[in-house]
């Protein structure tokens, strides 16, 4: 009997033995057919860049300089990812004074130059945020054998927040020109020269439309069952449809809508919202509605280096619909002054500028605007924009006074009131604060100091909702209840008493 157990135990000790050589040989093999293919470059990066998502400033190439072999496609596209990705990690190694990756795309020569900066910055406790936001570049040059690239780049658009002690110090946006050699090492484009040739400060004029008037008339709209979501799954026409034509009667001209970043698709688009997006305007634009198309819902970064992707999601928006007839203005955010604590109120109106700046340079026809969420913020960078819109949700007896307070304060361009209303929830988390009725007369309250003002305006909302996105107002009971009976109309489709002030 122990002779049979110490039987056991030997074969199940050589069991194991066997399964750990086996397991050694499979991951010694499985390495030197990793070494021997190649490794996936994006895998060994420090910094792994994939351009795709992270860094897509405009690339407009001029090839008729070329004095050397002529490019061929293919190399064409390898060398402007590894030039691109070239610039992404000197960003990102100026951003965290880190050499990480660098020595990927530069060779040792030009890595020299990009030490001594981050050395001289570390020592002063420096840091750049940057970006750059177009190029252009022309071949000079390419050798006979493929292995080396004359390069120049220019009007290269480039913005850049300098911090020190972890404060902005300075912040530009410069038009640059730079020439540079590139080799090819390993595969791929490293550069081993480069030299800024000429920065001038970017003139970013803006043409802005002068509006003596906008005979907005609107409300803020998404259907009952798919609020925060219109453009997804359930997206069904015939219910827009039905809700536009409950729009037109009720004495209305406009609606806002809104675009959420993420589920269109970020930096590259998704066609099926697009299309979506289109039967909405081609629908509005039957009942003679006008559409505010409101930009990057739920998008609340502003980074710098994000800029790019950002820029390509509101390029394909604008380009495609900027002459659609129902497109009535571009409202860059929603409430953009919500995000001043959290992501700083510098960065946030940097962002802003620049996005103002691109849609404009893209549809010179349309007017734009940004939904601050109250009065105070409303004028910052009325400059840029063309008429004012900001959100009222605070007692209606000083509506008025807020108001034209305002106007006197910014007396050459139209003030719209984006948003304003009040909920009819009364419930268990508010109790005896609210009702239809009362409702109902601060609407008509409303009502009547829009009219004698004779004040554009688009009221928040509707319908009520069943449910309310967590990303919207939390969880908390008493801010998800009385957000879902803001509407007019109920969830049963019954008209609230307020539906009678929903125009004047």
């Amino acid at each position: 009997m122990v002779k049979t157990d110490r039987n056991i135990i030997r074969a199940f000790i050589i069991l194991i033995y066997v399964i750990i050589v086996l397991i050694l040989l499979f991951l010694i093999s499985s390495l030197f057919s990793y070494l021997n293919t190649g490794a996936d470059r994006s895998k060994i990066l420090h910094t792994e860049v994939k351009k795709l998502n992270l860094y897509l400033p405009k690339v407009k190439w001029n090839l008729n300089g070329n004095k050397g072999r002529p490019v061929d496609a293919q190399t064409l596209n390898t060398l402007e990812n590894d030039y691109l990705d070239a610039w992404y990690v000197r960003h990102i190694a100026y951003k965290n004074n880190k050499i990480d990756g660098i020595a990927d795309y530069y060779t040792e020569n030009a890595r020299k130059n990009i030490i001594s900066f981050i050395e001289q910055h570390k020592k002063n406790n420096i840091s750049i945020e940057s970006t750059t936001l177009e190029h252009h570049p022309d071949i000079k040059f390419f050798s006979e054998d493929g292995q080396l690239i004359v390069l120049s780049d220019e009007h290269v658009v480039e913005f850049k927040k300098v911090y020190q002690d972890k404060k902005v110090i300075t912040e530009t946006k410069e038009v640059s020109n730079y020439k540079m050699i590139l080799l090819l090492e390993d595969g791929f484009w490293r550069i081993r020269h480069l030299v800024k040739e000429t920065s001038l400060n970017s003139n970013d004029s803006i043409t802005n439309i002068p509006i003596d008037y906008l005979n907005i008339k609107g409300i803020n709209y998404y259907p009952q069952a798919t609020p925060w979501n219109m453009f997804g799954d359930k997206f069904k026409i015939q219910i827009i449809k039905n809700d536009f034509k409950i729009i037109k009667n009720a004495g209305l001209n406009t609606i806002r809508i809104f675009i959420p970043y993420d589920d269109f698709g970020k930096a590259k688009v998704k066609d099926d919202k697009l299309d979506k997006l289109e039967e909405l305007l081609n629908i509005a634009n039957s009942f003679d509605i006008k559409v505010i198309v409101t930009l990057f819902d739920f998008y609340g970064n502003y980074n710098i280096l994000d800029w790019t992707l950002n820029e390509r999601h509101a390029e394909q928006i604008v380009s495609k619909f900027k002459n659609h007839e129902a497109i009535l203005a571009w409202d860059v955010k929603n409430e953009p002054n919500l995000d001043f604590a959290s992501r700083g109120k510098e960065k946030v109106i940097s962002w802003l500028k620049n996005m103002i700046f691109l849609i404009k340079s893209i549809d010179t026809k349309h007017p734009v605007t940004i939904g601050w969420a109250d009065s105070k913020s409303a004028s910052i960078l009325h400059e840029n924009v063309d008429f004012i819109s900001y959100h009222y949700y605070k007692d209606q007896n000083n509506f008025e006074k807020e108001h034209l307070a305002l106007k006197r304060k910014i007396a050459d361009k139209p003030i719209v009131l984006g948003e304003f209303g009040k909920s009819s929830y009364g419930g268990l988390w508010r109790p005896f604060q609210s009702s239809e009725k009362k409702q109902a007369l601060y609407h008509k309250q409303m009502q009547e100091s829009l009219k004698k003002h004779n004040i554009p305006y688009l009221s928040w909302t509707l319908y009520d909702f069943y449910k309310i996105p967590k990303a919207v107002v939390g969880k908390r009971p008493w801010r998800v209840y009385p957000q879902k009976k803001f509407g007019f109309i109920k969830k049963d489709g019954l008209k609230k008493p307020s539906f009678k002030h929903i125009s004047n």
